[in-house]
């Protein structure tokens, strides 16, 4: 059962990718019903290792691709916190997409390429060895694409080229420092408190640098964010999908594997490597708010609000703290369910007003309540205002910053809730407090559109408000800490 559990985890959603393919256009219910399926039982069989992982059972599957070169599925505490935001978001998400693309044409090849997605996805949080994330990291890259320019437009597939410029480039620089850093160590997996224990200082600060720029691209740190903002022509489930769970956390999520499983805490600080990487994360927290603050479209605002708000977790990771690293592993999840309802909210606006620009959002929240209470409490979150779960993010960097001794970081976090407070207040002021536009009408019910928002949201208060329990994702951030990070 060890073995088979991460093996079904990451095959229910290639096996959905596969039947998916192979239907035709017109068998919209079977494909939605198998899609949500298997959806409902990856995200059962996560659950279901939940108490296992935390009572200390070790759930691996490895197949041995070359001799000495492993295939290696591992699920330890921290893969868990990834896969299993990974599996929730693919459920509510599929529920979303299904309602926002209709009687749309080409929804095989979108919802085949969205399961393949995900199983990437999945592959990236499992993966128990560099050789093995890269794999998943790459097929990652591949699936995402079609979902990109999936409107067939002009403007779709210049974003396209983008998005695959950027990423093959770090891609390229991610494998040059894998094989530098293999061709000295030999494989390596990822294990408590890093792989490695000795080598060349210069050799190993330039593999660090490659390598945190290749995983940089798709974690958006600046100047490797240019491609995020291009990629909102994409329909507004793939925006979700790229900015909560799948391209831009399995950057910020190999960044973590790097720091704290294949060099190590020790090594890192060593190397004088920490100091840079905040510095990184700072300027990245700062810019893509300042960039946020100058955009008039509803989705491209949101895009650098990611580039910013993604970087709390390098940042947590940085900082090397207790504290800081709760903090950096929680905003993980706690970015991936605000994020998630500020797009669907968007889409909503987008498909069921005509709202895109903050211009027009004018009296949307009597015109639409339930999007707007849902965009609201995840805007406020974002700000880092309780009970959402964003303040309990930002509380526990805040303290790490001053346990690391590096207190010049709070006014970077306090610079930054400011500027968020300027870019989200004004949009909440115009839907609640201005009047509609004349002859506005009041949007007719779109349960599927508005239900994934709304749970996502009580989600994500709910993830502040009950930060205190064992299974909360504070919680169990604090488990991994405590098993394996905590110096």
């Amino acid at each position: 059962m060890q073995a088979v559990l991460p093996i079904a985890t990451l095959a229910l959603s290639l096996l959905a990718a596969l039947v998916i393919f192979a239907l035709p256009e017109e068998a919209r219910r079977t494909r939605s019903a198998f899609n949500l399926g298997a959806a409902v039982a990856k995200l059962g069989l996560v659950l279901a290792m939940l108490s296992g992982v935390r009572d200390g059972v070790a759930y691996e599957a490895r197949l041995e691709l070359v001799p000495g070169l492993d295939l290696l599925l591992r699920v330890d505490a921290l893969s868990l916190l990834f896969v299993t935001l990974s599996a929730f978001l693919w459920l509510v998400t599929t529920v979303y997409a299904i309602a926002y693309l209709g009687d749309g044409p080409k929804q095989s090849r979108f919802f085949g390429f969205f399961s393949l997605c995900v199983t990437a996805t999945t592959g990236v949080a499992l993966s128990g060895t560099l050789v093995t994330f890269f794999i998943f990291y790459e097929i990652l890259t591949l699936a995402t694409w079609p979902l990109v320019v999936h409107k067939g437009d002009a403007a779709s597939f210049a974003a396209g080229r983008r998005y695959l410029a950027y990423t093959l480039f770090g891609s390229a620089l991610l494998l040059a420092g894998i094989v530098w850093l293999e061709g000295q160590t030999g494989p390596i997996e990822f294990v408590r408190q890093g792989s490695l224990s000795q080598g060349d200082a210069n050799s190993l600060r330039w593999i660090f640098a490659l390598m945190v720029a290749g995983l940089g691209v798709k974690a958006a740190l600046v100047p490797l964010h240019g491609w995020l903002p291009s990629a909102m022509v994409a329909p507004a489930p793939v925006s979700a999908l790229l900015h909560a769970v799948a391209v831009v956390k399995a950057g910020a999520f190999g960044i973590v594997r790097l720091v704290y499983d294949v060099y190590g805490i020790e090594l890192v600080h060593h190397l004088g490597l920490g100091l840079p990487l905040t510095l990184v994360a700072s300027a990245t927290i700062l810019w893509g708010s300042l960039r946020a603050l100058q955009q008039v479209d509803i989705k491209r605002r949101l895009a650098y609000s990611t580039v910013s708000q993604v970087s709390y977790i390098v940042l947590g990771t940085a900082l090397f703290g207790p504290a800081a690293t709760v903090g950096g592993l929680v905003h993980l999840v706690h970015q991936g369910l605000m994020k998630i309802t500020l797009f669907f909210c968007a889409g909503a606006l987008a498909e069921r007003a005509g709202i895109t620009r903050i211009d027009q959002l004018d009296g949307a929240g009597r015109r639409m309540p339930g999007t707007m209470l849902a965009f609201s409490a995840a805007a406020v979150g974002m700000i880092g205002l309780p009970p959402v779960a964003g303040f309990v993010s930002k509380w526990y960097l805040g303290v790490g910053a001053l346990q690391s001794d590096r207190p010049w970081v709070l006014l970077v976090l306090g610079a930054s809730a400011l500027l968020n407070a300027a870019y989200f207040l004004p949009m909440l002021h115009r839907a609640w407090l201005r009047p509609a536009p004349p002859g506005a009408r009041r949007e007719p019910p779109a349960p599927g559109l508005v239900l994934p928002a709304v749970v996502t949201a009580v989600v994500s208060v709910a993830a502040g408000a009950l930060a205190g329990y064992a299974y909360s994702p504070l919680g169990w951030a604090t488990l991994i800490v405590d098993r394996s990070y905590r110096p």
